[in-house]
């Protein structure tokens, strides 16, 4: 029965444990899957170099990690690295039969470089690094049977052998010891190892981890929990936490700088305690953390715990003013109200009412009746009204009274000077609620207005502003005894929206839309906008016009980047605008349903749709300055691998590489800093170019020559400390080089040249040919005025020849008659007429003009035939002309017939066959 007792008390502890991890508020987590990184599952140890720069031994080989992107560096001989340590600018690693270190080349790439041979003693057999610490300058490789001592300085290095095996090697303050299992914890004084502890505790179980003490040191076991070793007395320390540890298995521990401790496990995940010894709380698969067995833990210099995990790697913001309730498996529902009352912290979500003790890890518990969708929850006189889309109910502990069931309640205005009213807004419209002999009830509807009633508010005049998402903004004169609207008024000037809001912030009513924050001016009975407010809600970062006024008369606004509030600056009594780095992404808000109640102090909890967030404003700190890096710069080559840029050089690419890659980043690990980067390229693009959260830049087919690239970053509201300023030169493509210009210069000159002397040819020859035109045409004309000079020679010799013939005629004509007369004084008129006929003169005129028409034609005849006659030569001319015989006589004085004896006799002299003509022969002369 005992035994049954025991058992029973241990799982009922074991309940409330897994009860109590449901009520947990978490830090934030950032999870990578061996998908995010590209390697395998499981991550060794974790370190950080001096850029912030986050390193991991992973099974495939060395991890790294930017802040923005992951890089795998294979290991050295393909095997598992299970060690890595930064010191410096160098990173040591240690896997099977291999240790060495990295260090970066001039183009920010890792190079390895092994230190096995440095060391005289070969390795043993199947041996595994799986620690590197530092002492001093000092590097120490430690394997299961050896500790590798290396000084980078001097190159001198050492070996330590143990026999049996070595479980760990520990650096605390600055004394080096190691646990040899079955042997106990070893200390080495004057370069030699010396047993210090030979206690069966420790021969039977490892030694996980050594943390300074006052006056010794604190041991942390695998399976015993913690003892304390101080002046050779070993005792256990007596915390709360070490009855839980011995239930664990603990595969690894880290004190963080806040003298709190870490604790992590093989099945139950990370166990964190206080520096007290107290576990605060537990984190493992069921409430956020990706695997229960956590390989290592380490923390960054920004106090963040990353802790390599047998499937992934976990990023632990535990300093953040943020704290995470997830509801994971949906047994909250959406968070959209929040109150602490009575020492209760109340959620009203999609799934009813919850409460659990405040400020407190006890699980949630429901409240019983309020099953379905919460609006609103309402604190007055000490009651705590609950709207719900059943009614209205009045929250007392774990009891909700039903006071309305008139469906949908969407919130509650206080009635002024009346302690006993409330203004109701439902879906149809506002009601009128009174308490009655110590009982709230509704009192009654009020008349003349039936829209949904969701953001309302009433001023000390008894005028109601309801904001209606389609409609507008209503502006409500209400009766004395609010029973019924007098008047209704529609503003018709302001813009709608789907998701703006109402509300009295400072005894002013504002308005919020996507285009800012409108205030209601009294004395123009206008909205007018207000340039303050309006710059939490800009067009930009638009998300919601949802506004909070919380019970410290902070009013709070929500954004894609932002969640921010003002209140009034003490020292000028001016509002004061402060601007809370959440994006929407990251605290995943219902858009238009925002909320946010305050807690306690500066702590106030944000309705989310899985669970709410928990910030403590006095925690944010926006004075941490993060470092912008350049990490590398490649040049795009499309048919092989892109070649990598040599940082350290002046950076000038040819043409042809033309085609950059920039790769930055800002090594930040907050989860709910969203970094974000903004560039301008002098030269390209003057302007600085929107935000984005991309790390890599690349510009395609930049022209020719010189640009500056400045690149700089936001970290949630806060730029970075520098602005990366890089100037690179293009130069000229080869065919607009110097030479190709020159050669370009000469072969235009040559051309130009060359074209010179073709158009000179060109216009010489036109010129010859229009002078050749214009000698043919000159020709033309003296051969057309030649000709015409022969045709009128032609004319004047037909002319003479026709008149010859007819005076001929006319002289035979004559003569005839006188022979006829029987005068007998007619023979000196006849011998007159032979002498006209016969005349040389005649002929003598008609030579004249046929020589001009024909000239050198009787000459050519002449030295063709010598012999031929003058009256031969006269019987040619004729011929020339082509005269008929007929036309010949007269002009001969002879008869036709003796005109063809004379053709015969012609031709007989001038040697003519019998087949040639005669004219023919002498037109062809």
């Amino acid at each position: 029965m005992k035994i049954n007792f025991h058992i029973t008390l241990f799982y009922l502890f074991l309940l409330a444990l897994t009860n109590n991890l449901l009520g947990q508020e978490l830090p934030p987590i950032q999870k990578f899957t061996p998908t995010d990184y590209d390697g395998e599952n499981q991550n060794w140890m974790i370190s950080q170099a001096p850029n912030k720069f986050i390193y991991v031994a992973n099974n495939e080989g060395l991890l790294e990690y930017n802040g923005a992107k992951w890089t795998m560096y294979p290991s050295p001989n393909n095997t598992i690295i299970r060690a890595v340590n930064v010191v410096g600018n160098r990173i040591y690693t240690g896997c099977y039969m291999e240790f060495g270190f990295w260090e970066r080349d001039v183009s920010g790439k890792l190079q390895y470089q092994s230190l096995v041979s440095e060391f005289e003693e070969k390795m043993i057999e199947d041996e595994h690094i799986w620690n590197i610490i530092t002492y001093d300058e000092w590097v120490l490789f430690q394997s299961f049977n050896r500790i590798y001592f290396y000084n980078p300085l001097s190159g001198t290095h050492s070996v330590l052998n143990s026999q049996n095996g070595i479980s760990r090697v520990f650096n605390t303050q600055n004394v080096i010891y190691y646990h040899v299992t079955d042997e106990g914890i070893y200390k080495i004084e004057a370069g030699k190892p010396r047993l210090i502890i030979d206690d069966q505790l420790f021969k039977n179980d490892k030694v996980v981890n050594l943390f300074p003490l006052d006056g010794g040191v604190l041991v942390q076991t695998r399976g015993l929990g913690f003892y304390t070793l101080i002046n050779g007395e070993i005792s256990e320390w007596n915390i709360p936490a070490n009855e839980r540890l011995k239930t664990m298995n603990v595969l690894n521990s880290i004190q963080l700088k806040d003298k709190s401790f870490v604790i992590g496990t093989i099945k139950n995940g990370l166990i964190y305690l206080n520096q007290n010894g107290f576990i605060e709380y537990e984190l493992n698969r069921s409430n956020g953390l990706s695997n229960n067995t956590a390989l290592s833990v380490f923390e960054d210099v920004d106090e963040n715990l990353w802790v390599g995990l047998d499937n992934g790697i976990n990023c632990i913001n535990i300093k953040s003013p943020i704290k995470v309730f997830n509801d994971d498996e949906g047994k909250i529902g959406t968070v959209y109200a929040s109150i602490v009352f009575n020492n209760f912290l109340y959620l009203g979500t999609n799934q009813g009412l919850f409460y659990k003790k405040a400020f407190t890890q006890e699980p949630f518990q429901f409240v019983s009746g309020t099953s379905g969708q919460v609006w609103s929850l309402f604190l007055f006189n000490n009651e705590l009204f609950c709207g719900h889309h059943s009614g209205t109910f009045i929250i007392n502990n774990d009891n909700a009274e039903l006071v309305t069931n008139i469906p949908g309640t969407w919130g509650f205005k206080p009635i002024p000077n009346s302690d006993n009213m409330l203004l109701e807004g439902n879906y149809n419209g506002l009601n009128i609620l009174i308490k009655e002999n110590g009982r709230w009830k509704l009192r009654n509807k009020i008349k003349g207005f039936d829209n949904s009633a969701r953001y309302f508010e009433i001023t000390n005049d008894s005028e109601i502003w309801v904001s209606h998402a389609y409609k507008g903004v209503f502006k409500l004169a209400i009766d004395e005894n609010f029973t019924e609207v007098k008047n209704v008024v529609i503003d018709s000037t302001i813009p709608i929206d789907k998701n703006s809001s109402l509300a009295k912030y400072k005894d002013r009513i504002l308005y919020a839309h996507k285009e800012g924050v409108l205030g209601y001016d009294t004395e123009t009975n206008s909205f007018v906008k207000d340039s303050t407010l309006s710059s939490i809600i800009t067009q930009s970062e638009y998300a919601s016009g949802k506004m909070v006024v919380d019970d410290t008369e902070k009013l709070w606004t929500f954004s894609n980047d932002n969640i921010s509030f003002v209140d009034v600056n003490d020292l000028t009594n001016q509002l004061k605008v402060n601007r809370i780095a959440i994006p929407y992404h990251l605290r995943k808000g219902q858009i238009g349903y925002e909320n946010i109640s305050h807690l306690n102090n500066n702590k106030y909890l944000i309705g989310i749709t899985d669970g709410y967030l928990t910030l403590d404003i006095s925690q944010v700190d926006e004075n941490d300055d993060y470092n912008l890096i350049l990490n590398s710069i490649e040049l795009i080559n499309v048919e092989a691998s892109n070649i990598a840029v040599d940082m350290q050089k002046d950076a000038e690419f040819e043409y042809e590489n033309n085609s950059i890659i920039f790769n930055y980043s800002v090594p930040a690990y907050n989860k709910f800093n969203m970094v974000q980067y903004q560039y301008k390229l002098i030269g390209r693009y003057d302007q600085w170019s929107e935000w984005n959260t991309k790390s890599e830049l690349v510009f395609e087919n930049l022209p020719f020559g010189d640009y500056n690239l400045n690149i700089r970053a936001k970290i949630g509201n806060k730029l970075s400390s520098n602005t990366i300023s890089y100037s690179f030169k293009i130069n000229r493509p080869w065919f607009l080089s110097n030479i190709a210009i020159i050669l370009y210069l000469v072969a235009l000159f040559g051309f130009s040249l060359f074209m010179h002397r073709t158009y000179k040819k060109y216009y010489k020859k036109l010129h010859k040919n229009k002078q050749l035109e214009s000698e043919q045409l000159i020709t033309k004309i003296n051969n057309e005025k030649l000709n015409q000079e022969i045709e009128s020679k032609n004319r004047e010799l037909a002319i003479s020849t026709m008149s010859i013939i007819k005076k001929n005629e006319v002289l035979n004509s004559i003569k005839k008659e006188l022979k006829k007369s029987k005068l007998t004084d007619n023979n000196a008129a006849l011998k007159l007429i032979d002498n006209n006929l016969n005349d040389d003169k005649d002929w003598s005129f008609f030579e004249q003009a046929f020589n001009n028409a024909d000239k050198d034609f009787l000459d050519k005849v002449k030295l063709s035939h010598p012999d031929l006659t003058p009256n031969d030569l006269r019987f040619c001319a004729y011929l020339r002309l082509n005269l008929s015989s007929k036309e010949m006589a007269p002009l001969l004085n002879i008869s036709i017939k003796s005109v063809e004896t004379k053709r015969y006799r012609l031709r007989k002299k001038l040697g003519l066959e019998h087949d040639s003509g005669l004219v023919d022969y002498i037109l062809n002369f």
